[in-house]
Formats: structure tokens, C-alpha cells, sequence
């Protein structure tokens, strides 16, 4: 099992999901290097080192899960290499629309600024703990992953995937927040109308992150999916 956290996300993003299947998985979370420089499409490199960390992993029978940025990148990974993965899960992914909550650059040292965007990414405001928004500031106050971060979504926005969906033979889970902000439920009901083996799971009172918001319906919906 591999999870891909989102661009502002992290390895912590997951932690619930690690504890309820590590002993019946072997589970991997790459850090996606978004602020490694190069000079490709940032989606297209991301794709790429996904491959790289599959293939030096000889890893075969894949479920990949991804939210946001990491379920665009999973998409993009499934569509191009059937035949290493066995299921796809994707909770709030782009690569149809997306609400950038970067927002204003003049505001990215502001905590306040910063706090109320990281709260958008949730239906409950509390979720958006002072270590977290630290964590987001950290990458914000910094001006080259700040530019990396603007790069990255521009990639993203730019990059869809709308045509590929119905080539997707994979069977396909989404677990999506109905009041997601970022990729509202449209989103949502777009990819289910377009991936022809999938199945979608709405859960209410959730954002953009529901494997953080709701774990216990996030990992039972997957294990259901799963076995």
C-alpha cells in the first residue's frame, strides 16, 4: 500500500490509516519532492519519481490512496502502469478542478492568514492545530519552497486529466468530504461519473482531508473496498 499526501500534507497526514493496516500491509509514504529543483512539469516529475520508488522497491499488486495532489499523482501512475496497480483510492484529488488556497503571496508570513486557510481545508476549524499551521508556515515563510509550492499548483491546475478517466480499468474508491472546499462534491460526482469501475463514499461534516477528519469511516470504508 502506498498513500500520497497533498502539497501542503505530510507523512503525519497518515497516521490513523498506518495504525489500522500495518499489520496486514506492507506500507510505504514517500515524501513527495516538491522542492528538489528541476525543470520538467512538476506533475510529470512527480509521476516519475512514484515509478522510481516503485520499481528500486520491486513492489507488484499495488493499492495506491492519494489525497489531493497525491491522487492526481495516482491517477496519472495507474492510467499509465495498469498493470502494477490493483486498486486506487482517491480522497479530494485534483486533476479536475481545484480551489487554490494558497491564496495572496504578500500573506504568506501572516499566521493568522495562514491559520484560516489551513482551517478552510477542514469542516472542523479545531483540526487546524498551531503545530499544523506551523508546519504550512514553515514552507510558506520560505521563499524557494514557497515559489516550488506556486509551481507545483500552476502544474497541477494545468494538468488535467478528464480524458484519461475512462481508460481506467482499475477498480476505484473515492472518499470524498461534502464540504470539501478545495474540490467540492462536484468534483467528486465528476470523477465517479467518469471512471468506469468506481465507487463513491460521501462523508458529511468532513473537508478536504477525511483520512485526518473522519479516520475511523475513512479506514473502514477502505477496508471494506479492500477485502
Amino acid at each position: 500500500m502506498i498513500l500520497l499526501h497533498g502539497l501542503f500534507g505530510g507523512l503525519s497526514n497518515w497516521t490513523a490509516l498506518i495504525k489500522h493496516f500495518e499489520h496486514r500491509f506492507d506500507i510505504h509514504v514517500p515524501e513527495l519532492p516538491l522542492y528538489e529543483k528541476y525543470e520538467v512539469d512538476t506533475v510529470e516529475y512527480l509521476v516519475d519519481f512514484l515509478g522510481s520508488v516503485i520499481t528500486d522497491a520491486k513492489l507488484e499488486n499495488i493499492i495506491l490512496v492519494g489525497n489531493s495532489l497525491g491522487g492526481h499523482i495516482a491517477i496519472r501512475y495507474a492510467h499509465r502502469y495498469p498493470s502494477k496497480v490493483t486498486k486506487l483510492i482517491l480522497t479530494g484529488s485534483s486533476g479536475l478542478y481545484e480551489n487554490t488556497q494558497f491564496g495572496s503571496f504578500l500573506k504568506r508570513s501572516n499566521f493568522n492568514y495562514i491559520r484560516e486557510r489551513v482551517a478552510a481545508t477542514f469542516y472542523d476549524p479545531a483540526v487546524a492545530t498551531v503545530e499544523l499551521v506551523a508546519e504550512v508556515m514553515a514552507t510558506t515563510t520560505n521563499l524557494a519552497k514557497c515559489f516550488s509550492i506556486i509551481k507545483a499548483a500552476k502544474s497541477t491546475k494545468k494538468d488535467n486529466v478528464l480524458m484519461i478517466l475512462p481508460e481506467i480499468k482499475t477498480p476505484v474508491l473515492l472518499i470524498w468530504g461534502n464540504d470539501d472546499q478545495i474540490t467540492p462534491p462536484g468534483v467528486a460526482w465528476q470523477f465517479k461519473d467518469n471512471l468506469p469501475y468506481s465507487t463513491l463514499i460521501m462523508l458529511t461534516e468532513c473537508g478536504h482531508v477525511p483520512m485526518m477528519e473522519r479516520p475511523e469511516e475513512f479506514n473502514k470504508a477502505l477496508e471494506e473496498f479492500i477485502f
